[in-house]
């Protein structure tokens, strides 16, 4: 009985550590993504480039984005090129992977309005960061 207790403790710890840590994972990411699309609308490379974490992925056959330097230069491609990222992200809801709690995406429109570019966000040891973008059409 001794046994059947411990186990059942330890179990219904882990589940209260696995919840708890969802619930911090989803309301860090909200803050990050409030602050994150505030940047992309006002075009503010600086704190972009401080929520990104280098390089930057970017579609198929587009060299990485490299560092702040490259992001501020290449700034229209990366948001405004493919799909226009700050109108998106107004409506936008991002969505967590269910396989992986720690990893977030957002689906923006292209100019035909199919959602095709993805916008991936990673939490790392520093926080949740940007890492880059898909256009599944590419």
């Amino acid at each position: 009985m001794k046994t059947i207790t411990t186990l059942s403790f330890l179990l219904l710890f882990a589940v209260s550590a696995v919840t708890t840590s969802a619930s911090q994972t989803s309301s860090s990411f909200d803050s990050f993504w409030e602050t994150f699309k505030t940047a992309v609308s006002k075009r503010d490379a600086a704190t972009i480039a401080r929520l990104s974490r280098f390089p930057l992925e970017m579609s198929y056959g587009i060299p990485k984005v490299k560092n702040k330097t490259q992001l501020t230069r290449r700034y229209r491609q990366v948001f405004s090129e493919q799909s226009n990222a700050a109108a998106c992200f107004e409506k936008a809801t991002p969505e967590v992977n269910q396989d992986n709690p720690k990893l977030y995406s957002v689906a923006c429109p292209d100019a035909a309005g199919n959602e095709v570019v993805i916008y991936h966000f990673e939490q790392t040891a520093t926080g949740w960061k940007f890492t880059g973008l898909d256009n599944l059409n590419e």
